[in-house]
Formats: structure tokens, sequence, C-alpha cells
């Protein structure tokens, strides 16, 4: 049992996790604290925090590993197509059955599908489960870029205009200044601040969870002030985290069988079923807040990913725990 809690923290569901819970409770308990009524300027603090992570996330690429790992291009190849175009299209095909066109929670459920992989989470159960860990630093990489492109892309094509006012051009132009040049410039500096990032890793990931529980609160609080929440019961929230449950299990069976398809080694089995199956939380806080200017539908939209989000710690860790001991025969 201490082996898969200290999995379990490794992997991020720590202290943090109780803290989004409790950004959800706060928000409900004061939501005029995270309105544009608020005395504090939480979404000026929150702009300027998203654009120094993605800063540090650039100072922290490597240029020479990212060139190294071009060589498995089947592997990179098939993860970023099952995080990009497989996601998304079990989705849609699920809500052709059963959707709902007003509800905000498959509109939430089909944003989670578009985003991109995780980076640090994916990378540690990779490690953990004893993967092929270069290819898995490289795909966490290259998705958290490409999705600044395809996720806007995705979101224009099921977004009627008038539905959540989404404006693609709009969205790139600051997804590009919030996001992308940051990230360009932090790998440009990178020989000459790799280094202080290096000594200073806990810090930087303390300032990033708190930017991302500043999203989470002004979101909901949003959503709370205008009672978004009114028509959702706790019954139809739990069914919710089966689902996500559910499709979190179908992703890593449906990678499974494709490594084996492809007569993956083992290493990069591993790889493309953890990398393959995450969805990053941190971008979708990010890229949400540019994508859905109204702050108010916000809160339920971010919904579906925070619990999936959490779910596939919970059961990630597990079964990546399991892996690395040799429980699972691949």
């Amino acid at each position: 049992m201490s082996k898969f809690r200290e999995t379990l923290k490794r992997a991020g569901l720590n202290t943090f996790f109780f803290l989004l819970v409790g950004m959800i409770f706060l928000a409900k308990l004061f939501p005029e604290w995270g309105t544009s009524e608020s005395p504090l300027p939480l979404k000026t603090i929150t702009g300027a925090g998203i654009s120094f992570i993605f800063f540090f996330y650039g100072v922290k690429l490597s240029p020479q590993k990212l060139k190294e790992g071009l060589s498995n291009w089947k592997l990179h190849l098939l993860v970023q197509s099952t995080t990009f175009l497989i996601f998304p299209l079990i989705i849609l095909i699920l809500y052709a059955i059963w959707g709902s066109e007003d509800s905000y929670l498959w509109l939430g459920t089909f944003y989670l599908a578009a985003l991109p992989s995780t980076v640090s989470s994916s990378v540690v159960m990779v490690s953990i489960a004893g993967g092929n860990l270069p290819a898995a630093i490289f795909n966490a990489s290259i998705s958290s870029m490409v999705g600044i492109f395809i996720t806007p892309l995705w979101m224009d094509l099921i977004l009627p205009e008038t539905a959540v006012g989404f404006d693609l051009t709009d969205t790139f132009i600051k997804l590009s200044l919030q996001v992308l040049f940051p990230v360009i410039i932090g790998l440009f500096v990178h020989p000459y601040l790799i280094k202080f990032v290096n000594k200073h890793q806990v810090a930087l990931k303390n300032f990033d969870q708190a930017i991302i529980l500043l999203i989470v609160f002004t979101a909901f609080a949003e959503s709370f002030a205008e009672n978004m929440f009114e028509g959702h019961s706790a019954g139809e929230l739990i069914w919710l985290g089966v689902l996500m449950l559910g499709f979190f299990f179908l992703m890593m069976g449906l990678m499974y069988m494709v490594s084996r398809f492809f007569n993956f080694t083992r290493e990069d089995m591993i790889t493309l079923v953890f990398c393959g199956s995450k969805k990053s939380l941190v971008q979708g806080a990010v890229m949400g807040r540019v994508m859905f200017p109204d702050p108010v539908i916000f809160g339920v939209i971010l919904l579906p990913l925070m619990v999936y989000h959490s779910l596939q710690l919970m059961a990630g860790s597990a079964i990546a725990q399991k892996l690395g001991e040799g429980r699972i025969k691949t």
C-alpha cells in the first residue's frame, strides 16, 4: 500500500488534487471573489501566470533530445493520432448516439477529447512501468505544442459560432501570444536557464499549480454565480465519473491492441498506452480560458476534464505500478 501511495504522489495525486476539489467548494461558498466584479485582479494574474508557465516549459525542452526522438516515427505517429484524432472521433460517435445538443457537459467532454496529452504524469507513469522514456518525453512535448493548433481547429468544427462566442482567428492570436511565443522564447534561452530551472523545479511546479488553481476557482465561481450547475444532480455527476473512467480504460485497451497489432516492443507498448490515454488539465485550463470567453459556462465545460484528470491519475498509477512490478504480462 505504501508503494501505491508513493506512486500516486509521484504522478500528482497529492495535495494538488485535494486543492482542486477545495477550489470548487470555495467557489461555491464565495463566488463573488472569482467574478469580474471581484476587487482581486485574478484575471490579470492568471493571464501573466500562463505566459510564465509556458516560458519555463520551453526552457525545459531540450532541442537536441527532440531531434534525437524523431527516429521512432511509427510510435510517435500513433501516439499523436490517438491524442488528436481517435479520441475526438470516438466522442463524436458517442455524441451522435446519445448526445444532447444543449449540454455543456457534452461540449466539455469533446473539449477534453481534443486536448493534448499530459507531460509530467505521462512521463512519470511510463518511467514507473518501465517503458520507452525518451519516446514518452518526445511525444508529451510535441503533443503540447501541436495542441495549440489542433485543439482550436476541432472546437471550431464542432461549435456553432453563437454557442460560446468562439472565434478561431482570435483564439490563435491569443494562444500564440500567451502560449506559443513564450515556449519558443524558452527554447531559445534553454542553454542559459536550464540550470536555474532544474535547481528550482519544486518552486516552479508550485507556481504552475497555483495558477491552475486560480483558473479553476474563477471558472467555477462565475458558473456558480450564474447558477449554471442547478440543472445537474449529484447522480448525474457520479454518472459522469463512471463514464470518464470507462472512457479511460477504453482508450488504454485500444492502445494496447494497436501496439500488439504493430508488434511493438514492451517498452514502446507502455509508452503508447500511457501517452495515448492521457489528457492535460494544465493546457485544458489555459486554452479553455482563451477559447471560451464566457466565464459563466467555462466551469461546466471544465468539469469533465477535471474528473478525467483525477481518474487517469488514480487508475493509471495503479496500472503503472503493477506493470513496473511485473504483475501484468505484456
